[in-house]
């Protein structure tokens, strides 16, 4: 009784490992986007950042308690736009010091020259107007532009006599403090988080791919490419037979044993007449032109299954393949059964139809509907495919009225992170009107599979790349694994 009590002690722990590391991908992929990475980071860095100040606050009495306000806006200005026009650690410890000065030489003209008002925490009128206008005044011609400059200058006002120069040396020492975090962050996290946080950059380096359709071929010199950029990459070439039987000659035949099959005759000539070994040699030539060209691993597998997309799916599990890149298949204007069902698998997909069988990509298309790690996704591959030489476009289309300024802006938080020059564009255009002008003019278009939308407006309006056939250029349909 004690065994059977451990044995589901054991499967409930396996179970909330499981679901655990399910939650932290789910998890990791929202946080992917720049925006909610951004917030995060505010959410996380600026509430930190003030109660350690705090902690040194009450271990000096000294330190006085009004440098928290502008300190925390100014630090919230830093990380909620690390890129920005106030993102400048310099200028942010510069511009609260120089505030704090100014408002403490106003706070002296004040006392020499003014008559504050009666009351605590009253300043003269004179003395705010001042202090602001020599902030002003200074910080404009040396460029030094810090909003929190301002909040520092007017807040010295308050200061005590005893305090003033305690006052001055705490800004500067607490916002060099807040600048030398937001640089490490900025610079060690934030700038490389491409290759830090966005899983996409760091997977899809084993490609497996399905030898189906007349551009297999074209599909295996993509995903060849694909996994060049990688040192680990490799290609495996899959054959799907439904017959064991012939699964196990073709194997022998890849592992250098007898070419024989139980389907041939007596006496044939083995050499010529046997298909199972026309397809292994098709196949191995196919590999040895992969490595050749590209110069990444590139093997043959034998899968058996009346099922192929089951078989494709096992088999990429199998061989540590993590990207399914399959030829494309329609029937009736969609995509066939087997590429749904692989859609619906644990491994990322790309589906590629080629129109000429073209085997290099240096003009790639990457239109986003919005910023998520799908979009993260289709922007590592158009970089990976068009190498450092190529050309790489990143579009949306916001359609009439839409807000151009906030598509901007994803789109440059969107492409920032990838080396390389990346144009980006905005069309007040629908996607297949944009897409019928301008898709001839790159040599690839990669989009996303569209399986987050709903069935309603699936059924208002078909995924984009069923509406592609009178575009003469090749498509990549990515997709990944939920």
């Amino acid at each position: 009784m004690f065994d059977e009590f451990a044995r589901r002690i054991r499967t409930l722990l396996r179970r909330l490992r499981r679901a655990e590391r399910r939650e932290l991908r789910e998890f990791r992929r929202w946080a992917e986007t720049t925006d909610r990475l951004v917030h995060l980071s505010v959410l996380v860095f600026v509430p930190l950042l003030i109660g350690l100040v705090t902690l040194l606050s009450n271990a000096v009495p000294a330190l006085s308690f009004l440098l928290f306000p502008p300190l925390a806006s100014g630090s919230y200005t830093l990380f909620v736009d690390p890129r920005g026009k106030y993102a400048d650690p310099g200028q942010f410890v510069a511009g609260l010091t120089i505030g704090a000065a100014c408002g403490l030489g106003a706070l002296w003209v004040s006392s020499a020259f003014l008559t504050a008002p009666a009351g605590q925490f009253r300043v003269a009128a004179g003395a705010a107007v001042l202090a602001t206008l020599t902030t002003g005044l200074i910080t404009w011609p040396f460029d030094i532009e810090e909003p929190s400059a301002y909040s520092t200058a007017l807040l010295a006002l308050l200061v005590q006599p005893a305090q003033r120069l305690t006052f001055l040396g705490s800004i500067f020492l607490a916002s060099s403090l807040v600048a030398v975090v937001f640089v490490v962050w900025r610079n060690r996290f934030y700038d490389r988080r491409a290759t830090v946080l966005y899983e996409s950059t760091t997977g899809d380096d084993h490609v497996l791919v399905p030898m189906r359709g007349d551009h297999a071929h074209a599909t295996a010199m993509l995903a060849a490419r694909l996994a060049a950029a990688h040192e680990a990459g490799k290609v495996v070439l899959l054959d799907i037979v439904a017959d064991t039987d012939a699964a196990e000659a073709e194997r022998a035949m890849l592992n250098g044993g007898v070419a024989a099959t139980d389907t041939e005759p007596d006496g044939a000539d083995r050499e010529g007449s046997d298909p199972h070994r026309e397809r292994v040699e098709r196949l191995e030539s196919r590999a040895a032109t992969v490595e050749t060209r590209v110069g990444v691993p590139c093997q043959v597998v034998v899968a058996a299954g009346e099922d192929p997309a089951v078989a494709t799916l096992q088999a990429a599990e199998s061989t540590n393949c993590d990207l399914i890149a399959a030829p494309y298949e329609s029937e009736h204007g969609a995509l066939t059964a087997y590429l749904r069902q692989l859609f619906r698998g644990r491994s990322d997909v790309l589906v590629h139809r080629s129109r000429n069988g073209r085997t290099r990509w240096r003009r790639v298309l990457v239109p986003v509907r919005r910023a998520s790690d799908v979009a993260h996704h289709m922007v590592d591959f158009a970089v990976r495919l068009a190498g450092a030489s190529g050309r790489i476009a990143v579009a949306t289309c916001i359609g009439e009225g839409g807000d151009r300024r906030r598509a901007e802006s994803m789109l440059a938080d969107l492409v920032e992170p990838f080396a390389g020059g990346i144009e980006t564009r905005v069309s007040g255009a629908d996607i297949h009107s944009f897409l019928a002008g301008t898709a001839e003019a790159y040599d690839l278009v990669v989009i996303g599979a569209s399986r987050d939308r709903s069935a309603a407006s699936r059924l208002v309006a078909p995924p984009t790349f069923e509406r592609l056939d009178d575009i003469e250029t090749d498509v990549a349909i990515v997709d990944r694994s939920r």
